[in-house]
């Protein structure tokens, strides 16, 4: 049973790096039936906001992580001031212009991480560090050897980057007389050329990826498997199985490079699970403020423009446009069917109109039957009405099926469209 923490600070909003740190150490807390503890590293006063605060505990909640405890540094100042103190009375710290400085008493120091294995230490670049600032406030290290030892931390699971604090917080450790933890630092998330993640890249922060549409159980899924996989190569891992699979010790060791196309695919992947029903309720919600969807639609019918457009919703937010065609008449052609609209049909689909207009029960079948038999009627070949067709009523010189989108869209709909098209012909030549 491993109690294991992740000790956010709320001066920003939770980043896919920190996301994942959360996520390896949540599942190790759950595997090993330990407790996973949330630690609000808010000591610096002016930085820290509310607001970034909430965002980094829905975000968390989001994701599908619990915790079985809580706590905030800024009410703990106290606690850190009373070890502070112990420091100097045991003549391993002082105090000079309102600041507490921390004496290292430094020899070389052998960490066995439990990703990197063993790392030596040799020297420090300093021999003393504040460790109570002059407005009282704690420094990181200092607070956070403290909380861990007091909270009974057992895994410190943490970035990569914070390899150089682990000497320094190891010498406090031994200064009071408190029992180590055992380290894990984990490889960086790096952008695809190698470099830091930016928004270059695509979105950084959980908050982003949340607003663009992915799935919560898609980010953890992915974010699992930069750093770490299964043995059976296996891709999707439902949350039980990534539980029961995973290990700090069988993380990598060397960065992983983020991939947008790979996050898209499998959230591709995870929308494929998804019944039509269930993605109606997440893409309301998701579309929710931008009122995209008419009042007037109800869920049998996005449930059916659901079913329309299929695999082709990527992410929640594609189905704005992807859909727009099923909602509104204003779209524009797209700059790829200028081919297509270059070559006047008009005679063609003035005949199409005519005989979908004797249509009585406007099924796919029969709409398909009637679009067949009028590109026989005139002698030409389906395709060269289904090209301008798609176009006209979409916008798109691709798309779902086009008997399919007829249907959905009604006969007097599909009637306006085209007849718009040959209008648009008449402007041309004009």
């Amino acid at each position: 049973m491993a109690k294991v923490r992740f000790a956010p600070s709320p001066t920003g909003y939770l980043h896919i790096g920190g996301a994942r740190t959360c996520l390896f150490s949540w599942l190790y807390a759950r595997k090993t039936k330990g407790k996973f503890v949330l630690r609000i590293e808010d000591t610096d006063l002016e930085r820290s906001k509310k607001e970034y605060l909430q965002e980094i505990l829905e975000s968390i909640k989001w994701l599908g992580m619990d915790w079985d405890d809580i706590y905030y540094q800024a009410q703990r100042f106290d606690i850190y001031r009373d070890y502070a103190q112990k420091l100097i009375d045991d003549d391993k710290a002082y105090r000079k212009d309102g600041a507490v400085f921390f004496k290292y008493d430094f020899s070389t120091i052998e960490l066995d991480d439990a990703i990197r294995g063993k790392i030596i230490f040799n020297e420090l670049p300093k021999d003393e560090e504040v460790i109570i600032k002059s407005d009282n406030s704690p420094t990181y290290n200092f607070s956070c050897v403290i909380d861990d030892a007091l909270m009974g931390i057992d895994y410190v699971i943490r970035g990569e980057d914070h390899i150089s604090n682990t000497p320094k917080q190891i010498l406090m450790y031994k200064a009071l007389g408190f029992d180590l933890p055992r380290f894990a630092h984990a490889p960086l998330i790096l952008s695809p050329d190698g470099g830091r993640m930016s928004k270059r890249y695509g979105a950084t922060s959980i908050r982003e990826y949340r607003e663009m549409g992915y799935l919560p159980e898609a980010i953890v899924n992915y974010l699992l498997f930069l750093g770490w996989s299964p043995k059976d190569d296996k891709e999707i891992l439902t949350t039980k199985e990534a539980i029961d699979l995973f290990d700090i010790i069988d993380v990598n060791k060397t960065s992983a490079a983020f991939s947008m196309d790979k996050l898209k695919w499998v959230n591709g992947e995870y929308m494929k699970q998804k019944s039509p029903k269930q993605l109606c309720a997440l893409i309301r919600e998701s579309l929710s403020e931008t009122e995209f969807i008419p009042k007037e639609v109800d869920d049998i019918l996005l449930e059916k423009i659901i079913v329309l457009l299929g695999e082709r919703i990527i992410t929640l937010r594609d189905f704005k446009e992807l859909a727009y065609f099923c909602f509104y008449d204003d779209y524009q052609y797209s700059e790829d069917a200028s081919k297509i609209l270059a070559n006047n049909l008009t005679k063609e689909i003035n005949c199409l109109i005519d005989s979908l207009a004797k249509i009585e029960n406007y099924e796919a079948e029969i709409v398909e039957r009637e679009f067949r038999g009028c590109a026989d009627n005139l002698g030409v070949k389906v395709r060269v009405l289904v090209h301008p067709t798609r176009v006209a009523l979409t916008g798109q010189t691709k798309g779902p099926g086009l008997f399919e989108s007829m249907v959905l869209l009604g006969k007097d709909r599909v009637e306006a469209r085209l007849k718009r098209l040959i209008d648009y012909w008449k402007e041309v030549e004009e």
